[in-house]
C-alpha cells in the first residue's frame, strides 16, 4: 500500500503509541463531530428559521451528497494523482469558509434557503476529494499490519463523534439557535487543518500517469477493475440499494420528530444520535466477529442480523414509545459500522495501491451518489403518502435487502481476501506497463464503501 520508508516506525502498544495516526485519529474524529452538530442544525435551521417544506429539507440533504454523482469518478483519478495531505488541507480550509458564513448570513438577518442549499453542495464537493484521498492516505501513515486497527478505531470515534455531535447540535440549537452549531463545524474544520499540518509521514510520491495518457483512461481503469471483480461488485451493488433505502427514511427523521411526534429542538439531536451508540458498539465488536467468524461471514451476520430492527423506527409514537426510533436507528447504525470496519480493511489490503483511489471513487459514487436520489426518494413518499407510511415502506426494503449479498462469492467463504488477484487485465496492471488505452466504452458501475461510510 505504501513503501516502508513512507510509514512512521512501528512501535509495540498499538497504534496509541504511534504520534502521526494520533493526530490523523485526532482531526478526523474532531471534524466528524462538528458535521454531526450541522446533520442536526442544517435542517432545523431550514425547518424551524426558513419555515421549509419537507420536500426542500429533503434536497437540502440532498444537495450535500449530489456532488457524488458530478465529480466522484474524476476525483478518483485526481486522487490517484495528486498528494493527499495537501488536498486534504484545501478542501478542510473551504468548507470553514462556507459553514463560517452562514452564522454571518443569519445575523444580518439575508439567509435564504439558497444560501443554505449553496453552502450544501460546495461542502458536499470538499468531502467528495477529501473522503476519498483521506481513505488513501491512511495506507501512508499506518503499516499494512495495523489497517484492521487503523479502521476499528477510526470507525468507533467517528460514532463517538457522531453520539457527541447530534446531542450537541440539539442542545446548541435550544439553548442559542440552529445557525450557532455551523459555526461550531468550522471551527472544527481548523482544528483538523492543524492535526493534518503536525503528522510527520512522508506520504509516497504518487505514480505519474504518462502524458499520452487521458484522465478518462484512469477513470476506465477504476470503474472497470470494480465492475469485473467479483467482490468489488457485489459489495457496491448492496451499498448502493441499502444507501439509497437509509437516506430515504433518514431525510424524514427531523420532519417526523418535531412535525408528527412533537419533539422539541433540544430532544431531536439526542434521539438521533442514539444512531451513534449502535455504531460505538459496532465497531468494538467488528474485529472480534472477523477473528471468530471469518470477515465474509462476520460482515454476513452483521448485515443479515441487524437490518429488520429498522422497522422500530416507524413504530415510534409520542410520549415514550420514541425511544423506539433510536433503538431501531442504534441497531441498523451497529451493523453498518461494524461491516464497514471489516469491509475499509479488505479494500486496503485487496485492491492494487496505484488503483486505490480510483476504485474508492468508482464505489464511492454509486454508494455515495444513491444519497441524495435516496433524500429526494423520501421526501416525494413522504410528500405523497405521509411521513408515517413511507417510513414502513423505506425500512421494510431495508429489512430484506441483505439478501444481495448472497448473490456474490461471499457466502462460500469464511474470510475475505487480503490480497488482489492476478490476472492481465488492463485495469490490473501498473500504469508504465500500459500499452495504450484499453479497448471498449467506459462501463457504468452498478453501484459502497458501506452504507455511508
Amino acid at each position: 500500500m505504501s513503501t516502508p520508508t513512507a510509514t512512521a516506525p512501528r512501535l509495540r502498544g498499538g497504534l496509541l503509541r504511534q504520534r502521526d495516526f494520533r493526530l490523523l485519529w485526532a482531526g478526523e474524529t474532531t471534524s466528524r463531530f462538528g458535521s454531526n452538530i450541522t446533520g442536526v442544525a442544517m435542517p432545523l435551521v431550514a425547518v424551524v428559521s426558513l419555515q421549509a417544506s419537507t420536500f426542500w429539507v429533503s434536497a437540502l440533504a440532498a444537495a450535500a451528497w449530489l456532488p457524488w454523482l458530478l465529480v466522484g469518478l474524476p476525483a478518483g483519478a485526481w486522487v490517484d494523482r495528486l498528494p493527499r495531505r495537501p488536498l486534504m488541507l484545501v478542501c478542510n480550509l473551504g468548507s470553514l469558509v462556507l459553514l463560517a458564513g452562514v452564522p454571518l448570513a443569519a445575523w444580518l438577518d439575508v439567509l435564504t434557503m439558497t444560501h443554505l442549499m449553496v453552502v450544501a453542495l460546495l461542502t458536499g464537493l470538499a468531502n467528495v476529494f477529501f473522503s476519498i484521498a483521506y481513505r488513501v492516505y491512511l495506507p501512508s501513515v499506518v503499516h499494512r499490519e495495523d489497517l484492521a486497527e487503523a479502521n476499528t478505531k477510526l470507525q468507533g470515534s467517528e460514532s463517538a463523534a457522531q453520539l457527541a455531535g447530534l446531542g450537541a447540535g440539539g442542545m446548541l440549537a435550544g439553548a442559542l439557535g440552529a445557525v450557532s452549531g455551523l459555526l461550531v463545524n468550522a471551527a472544527t474544520f481548523l482544528a483538523s487543518t492543524l492535526c493534518l499540518l503536525g503528522i510527520r509521514s512522508v506520504e509516497p510520491r504518487p505514480e505519474t500517469p504518462p502524458a499520452s495518457r487521458p484522465l478518462r483512461q484512469d477513470v476506465r481503469d477504476g470503474l472497470r477493475y470494480t465492475m469485473d471483480d467479483p467482490y468489488l461488485r457485489v459489495l457496491t451493488a448492496y451499498g448502493t440499494v441499502t444507501n439509497l433505502l437509509l437516506t430515504g427514511y433518514q431525510a424524514l427523521l427531523t420532519v417526523f420528530l418535531v412535525r408528527d411526534l412533537g419533539v422539541d429542538e433540544s430532544a431531536v439531536g439526542w434521539l438521533l444520535a442514539g444512531a451513534g451508540v449502535g455504531g460505538l458498539l459496532g465497531a468494538v465488536v467488528a474485529g472480534a466477529l472477523a477473528r471468530r467468524l471469518g470477515s465474509a461471514r462476520g460482515m454476513l451476520l452483521c448485515k443479515f442480523a441487524t437490518a429488520p430492527f429498522g422497522l422500530l423506527v416507524p413504530l415510534a409514537e409520542p410520549g415514550w414509545r420514541v425511544v423506539l426510533l433510536a433503538l431501531g436507528g442504534a441497531v441498523l447504525a451497529l451493523g453498518v459500522v461494524s461491516a464497514n470496519v471489516i469491509q475499509g480493511t479488505f479494500r486496503q489490503q485487496y485492491c492494487p495501491p496505484h488503483l486505490l483511489g480510483r476504485i474508492t471513487a468508482s464505489m464511492s459514487v454509486a454508494n455515495f451518489g444513491a444519497i441524495p436520489v435516496g433524500s429526494l426518494l423520501g421526501g416525494i413518499l413522504g410528500g405523497a403518502l405521509g411521513g408515517l407510511p413511507a417510513l414502513w415502506l423505506l425500512t421494510g426494503g431495508l429489512a430484506v435487502s441483505s439478501a444481495l449479498l448472497l448473490v456474490g462469492p461471499l457466502r462460500a467463504h469464511r474470510d475475505l481476501p487480503t490480497e488482489p488477484p492476478e490476472g492481465p487485465a488492463p485495469a490490473r496492471r501498473r500504469p508504465g506497463a500500459e500499452q495504450g488505452a484499453a479497448d471498449g466504452s467506459p462501463r457504468t458501475v452498478i453501484g459502497h464503501e458501506g452504507d455511508g461510510e
